[in-house]
């Protein structure tokens, strides 16, 4: 089939074409198979004692090589997110905005990791089920979410564009938790279970909060500005306390404030501040029972 025909009138639908040397789709993009596999390397090195490699024999040299592996993966993938959004800069300057986000996260892996052993021991302390800390680190995927999590909340505060959506979107994809980026979430995080829990750009969560499966952190109206476009980066997510639960399919809207020590019963709808110490719970629903025939 000969589609030369038709390349005219689809060109003719693009803002730019190839004539134009600032044309993003003549520039390298950050791949999804590339992020994914700095993920890999993430929790290799997160969680050392999966080796691939037998000739590695010491903690040091296995936390070694995947260091090196995921430092050297993703410099490759943020300098192409630098590139892509800044395609009229000089390459030295691309090179040392991308060097300066790397430097900066891994000075602070080590503590990243102290953040996410502390989530693995708030999921063992929270779940009579867990017979373990391994457990949890092995088998609940509220800790691969909270370690990508981590890390791109770090990208993304560092403004490295495109890379920590990335990487949210591919742990949303393999675990059902969709947590945007831009979320702040304190020490000591779980979510039980997890699947079909979201939280918005602007939310921020405090220390030792603990969410169930359907849990929604998310916006009730968008603000505009006087020509009626969006005004992005306003808050517009909820603020959770410290030692908050929120139970399964509880939706919490808005710029509101739940405040410290608050229970949120299940399938709680809210979006007016609640006070400290609060337990919220929906009325009973009325229930009807009918008998069947036997069969």
């Amino acid at each position: 089939m000969n589609t030369e025909k038709y390349l005219v009138d689809y060109l003719s639908h693009f803002n730019r074409t190839r004539a134009d040397g600032t044309h993003h789709g003549l520039s390298l993009l950050p791949k999804m198979k590339d992020v994914e596999d700095i993920l890999d390397y993430l929790t290799q090195l997160l969680f050392p004692g999966d080796l691939k490699d037998f000739s590695i024999t010491t903690l040091e040299d296995e936390v070694r090589y995947y260091l090196q592996h995921f430092g050297a993966h993703l410099y490759k993938q943020v300098y192409v997110a630098y590139k892509y959004e800044n395609p009229d800069a000089p390459d030295n300057q691309v090179r040392d905005m991308t060097l300066e986000a790397i430097d900066s996260l891994m000075r602070d892996l080590g503590s990243i990791r102290q953040l996410i052993k502390l989530d693995a021991q708030a999921g063992f302390d929270g779940d009579p089920a867990a017979k373990s800390i391994h457990e949890i680190i092995l088998c609940y995927p509220a800790i691969r979410v909270l370690s990508v999590h981590r890390v791109a909340h770090h990208l993304y505060k560092d403004g490295v564009p495109l890379i920590p959506r990335m990487m949210n979107e591919i742990i949303h994809k393999q675990t059902g938790v969709d947590i945007h980026p831009g979320a702040e979430i304190g020490r000591s995080f779980f979510l039980d279970h997890g699947t079909g829990v979201v939280i918005g750009e602007t939310t921020v969560i405090g220390n030792n909060v603990k969410l169930y499966q359907g849990v929604t952190l998310g916006a009730l109206s968008f603000p505009k500005d006087s020509c009626g476009l969006l005004v992005r980066g306003a808050k517009r997510h909820p603020s959770i306390g410290d030692n908050v639960t929120i139970y399964a399919n509880a939706t919490l809207l808005g710029d509101i404030r739940i405040g410290s020590g608050s229970v949120i019963g299940s399938s709680a709808w809210i979006t007016t501040d609640i006070p400290e110490n609060s337990r919220v719970l929906p009325k009973d629903p009325e229930i009807v029972i009918t008998q069947r025939r036997p069969r």
